[in-house]
């Protein structure tokens, strides 16, 4: 919702469910986490409202609504990304999250980093935004055990199947997001033959045969840097890998996106969504629950993790 200040500013209302105890408790944590922060690469909280049932934040208004929508809704948007423009959006969100992991305390586990939670002022500059599944994080754990929460496709194997939660798991769903930002294409494609659905799956063969830059979004006009391009899908793979120990900080992939630090070549084969067979995974619908379970075939379990990925409505959260 849009809404206007009594000083004529434009500003974004989130209006939060009011039917269950999760919507307050989210409310309540994006409250507290996101009106003690203050980044450029982060969404500003201006105020809240709480009338009876109905919980509202008041953010600043972003002229250019999420990426999700404007670089994969072609319906719905006339922008296009140059590769200068797709750059900076995956540095601005790499900065955001090495303040939210490193430079604040107590650090800050966003939990949900998708591309619909990438919202875009009207410079086409990243604002991370929706804390409600946010974690803080106290300087001396290692790890939080935690219910899952989040969106599948983004999910750390490691958190998906564990529930152990540390910021690398952050690390992971940047990687996914950077894979899809480079690609133009999202994580999940049901449409495409079987082999080619899952975009991570997709730019690890690609990666093994030599080939990883036929992934680059081909809507990219002449003029870009295809070695950059390039640069950035392994970056991409660095932070999508099996073990979060590999994976590099936040910091570090914002040092590499930006050149001021080499990119390793000693790349592994990534954690996998067709690798996590044991989820339980409950819609928003509800009391619908589906498991993905290791006695399906191989081909039914591609197809209802394919199915489960690809619905914008499908995430694993923590029960109510």
């Amino acid at each position: 919702m849009q809404g206007k200040l009594k000083n004529g500013q434009k500003v974004a209302i989130k209006v939060l469910s009011s039917e269950s105890k999760q919507g307050t408790r989210e409310f309540l944590n994006e409250l507290s986490v996101i009106s003690s922060i203050t980044h450029h690469n982060l969404v500003k909280l201006h105020g809240c409202c709480v009338d009876g049932g109905q919980k509202m934040l008041v953010y600043n208004y972003l002229e250019n609504n999420s990426l999700a929508r404007t670089l994969f809704g072609n319906a719905h948007s006339s922008i296009r990304f140059d590769w200068s423009t797709r750059a900076k959006i995956c540095i601005g969100v790499a900065e955001g999250l090495t303040y939210l992991h490193e430079e604040i305390r107590p650090h800050i586990v966003h939990r949900d980093i998708k591309a619909s939670n990438i919202l875009l002022d009207k410079d086409l500059s990243p604002k991370i935004s929706d804390f409600g599944l946010a974690k803080l994080f106290p300087g001396n754990m290692t790890h939080i055990s935690t219910r899952v929460a989040g969106t599948l496709g983004y999910l750390a194997p490691e958190y998906a199947i564990r529930g152990q939660l540390t910021k690398k798991a952050d690390v992971y769903s940047f990687g996914v997001l950077l894979l899809e930002i480079v690609s133009g294409r999202w994580h999940t494609d049901p449409r495409l033959p079987l082999q080619d659905q899952f975009l991570l799956e997709t730019a690890w063969t690609l990666y093994e045969s030599g080939d990883l830059g036929s992934i680059i979004d081909r809507t990219l006009k002449d003029g870009f840097s295809t070695d950059e391009a390039h640069k950035f899908l392994k970056i991409g793979l660095l932070c999508t890998q099996d073990s979060p120990k590999v994976r590099p900080s936040m910091s570090t992939v914002a040092k590499m996106l930006k050149g001021e630090c080499p990119v390793g070549d000693k790349i592994m084969r990534p954690g996998l969504i067709t690798d996590v067979m044991d989820l339980k995974v409950r819609t928003i619908e509800p009391a619908l629950q589906l498991s993905v379970s290791p006695s399906m075939s191989p081909l039914d379990n591609h197809s209802l993790v394919s199915n489960l990925a690809s619905a914008g409505s499908t995430v694993i959260r923590d029960s109510p």
